[in-house]
């Protein structure tokens, strides 16, 4: 009631939420989203780091200078110390999106958006991590230089490095965030 939209569309949407894995239903309580296990995170980061291998080493194969180019501009607007960890997530966010394009490979591109709407169940940053946006940077850093360099390889290397560590910086936000004592209502 709300938004103006009607219970028809609205419950449409939840299905196709639900389909997608991103909605759970539980009898008496309705829909909730979906939570991800530990197993379900690491298969997660498993798939994407070889999507975005592949997405690196494409690129390296065919991103055009102007597309290179793009990708240190935005590694110079990333390397801001005084983001707050929601503008780093944002711009890594563009970052990847801007090296999936640079790979000219539209189904691969198709299964990095599928891959995105599973990540957007992982809940806070990993950016939030005090350490994490210098790394990142330095690990764009890398995976820009090898696609500059046209090398495929060292593409694909420094891209499956970079998602192997932003893992492991997920298994820590989920480490702190359960170590977090909860609060009663």
């Amino acid at each position: 009631e709300r938004t103006g939209v009607s219970r028809t569309p609205a419950r449409e949407a939840m299905q196709r939420l639900e389909n997608e894995g991103l909605l759970t239903h539980t009898a008496h309580h309705g829909m909730a989203i979906r939570t991800l296990d530990h197993q379900e995170v690491t298969e997660l980061y498993l798939v994407r780091g070889v999507l975005e291998g592949t997405a690196a080493g494409l690129a390296a194969r065919h991103a055009s200078d102007a597309e290179i180019d793009t990708l240190r501009d935005m590694l110079n607007v990333q390397s801001r110390n005084d983001a707050t960890p929601t503008e780093h997530a944002r711009w890594n966010k563009l970052f990847h999106q801007a090296l999936y394009r640079g790979a000219h490979n539209r189904y691969l591109i198709g299964m990095l958006d599928s891959l995105a709407s599973s990540m957007m169940l992982l809940g806070r940053t990993t950016l939030s991590l005090a350490d994490r946006p210098p790394e990142a940077q330095n690990e764009h850093e890398a995976i820009v230089d090898a696609i500059a360099r046209h090398d495929p390889e060292a593409s694909e290397m420094h891209a499956r490095a970079h998602i192997h560590n932003a893992h492991k910086a997920r298994l820590r936000v989920m480490f702190e965030d359960d170590a977090e004592p909860r609060s009663k209502p």
